[in-house]
């Protein structure tokens, strides 16, 4: 066994917490497993991996190993694929948030199609976050913090939580100053991913919750969005599902001021795998577009005004 292949054992046995699992992964027997884990750890010099009888977990040391190992492995396999000339070919299998991907990831795929003619991609839209490696998923677009730190991930940019109201209805009830005085505003909340009827502001450092009696609930983005645009009173989306509104001015940006702090815009692959030179060349196109997108860009006067 190489010594690429050993650290791609020792990603597997830390994402999966199991010489078994980590050998059904990469297809080789346990005792291949656990020959090659002892062979790196000889070759570094020290305790990667703690065994006891009932789990496995990894060191300080193999913790960051396996965390530059992920970047290593993608690196090597990303130069071999760059030594072939041939057309790029296969099927891909790629997930994206429901809206987001419908508005801003569904033209790139179509894009990308156009210019691999051998390519053929399996684009699943929803806001599940889906297991990647269990649903055999090549590359995600994810909106967020990630929770899974096994995932390589490459951010394009940063999305805010922005509260907005047409000015009609702005002009009837006048528009909040502070965050408490939603309390005398008509509040369209989204139960899509809590049924606690709050929101979340930040100022000066400081966190304010402010709790709230909505008059309407509704459980999915687009359907707030029209009942926001009728003017039925405040919601809250994510800046990209609003920046056309709010650039026409059919919208208005509310407490700018007390935002929370901004979601990233991240391209997601499974750790503890080679990576393909065609997920790697969609990888490069669909990075390059979205980052063109004023949309998921830092707002200039969120810096200018809190930096």
């Amino acid at each position: 066994m190489d010594r690429l292949d050993e650290l791609s054992v020792l990603v597997a046995i830390v994402e999966t917490g199991s010489l078994k699992a980590a050998g059904q992964r990469l297809r080789l027997s346990a005792p291949t497993v656990t020959r090659a884990l002892s062979a790196l750890e000889e070759r570094v010099g020290a305790r990667l991996i703690q065994r006891t009888t009932r789990r496995l977990s990894a060191t300080d040391a193999g913790r960051e190993l396996a965390e530059r190992a992920k970047w290593m492995l993608a690196e090597y396999e990303g130069c071999m694929d760059g030594a072939s000339t041939g057309p790029i070919s296969g099927p891909l299998r790629v997930t994206a948030p429901l809206a987001f991907g419908r508005r801003h990831v569904t033209p790139l795929v179509t894009e990308f199609l156009a210019l691999h003619p051998k390519v053929q991609i399996d684009l699943l839209l929803n806001d599940r976050n889906v297991d990647l490696i269990g649903e055999n998923i090549q590359l995600a677009v994810r909106i967020g913090e990630l929770a899974d730190s096994s995932l390589i991930a490459r951010r394009v940019g940063e999305v805010r939580r922005v509260l907005v109201a047409t000015p009609d209805y702005l002009s009837r009830h006048g528009a909040p100053q502070a965050p408490a005085d939603l309390a005398r505003h008509d509040i369209i909340l989204s139960t899509a991913a809590t049924s606690t009827a709050e929101w979340r502001f930040e100022n000066a450092g400081r966190t304010q919750v402010v709790r709230l009696t909505p008059r309407l609930r509704i459980n999915e983005m687009e359907s707030i969005l029209l009942a926001v645009r009728s003017g039925q009173g405040i919601a809250r989306a994510l800046s990209y599902q609003v920046a056309d509104e709010l650039a026409s001015g059919t919208l208005v940006r509310l407490l700018s001021d007390f935002e929370p702090a901004a979601f990233p815009v991240q391209l997601v692959v499974p750790g503890g795998r080679r990576m393909g030179r065609a997920v790697r060349t969609l990888l490069d196109h669909m990075a390059h577009r979205l980052g063109q997108l004023d949309v998921i860009r830092p707002d200039p006067v969120f810096l200018e005004r809190h930096f």
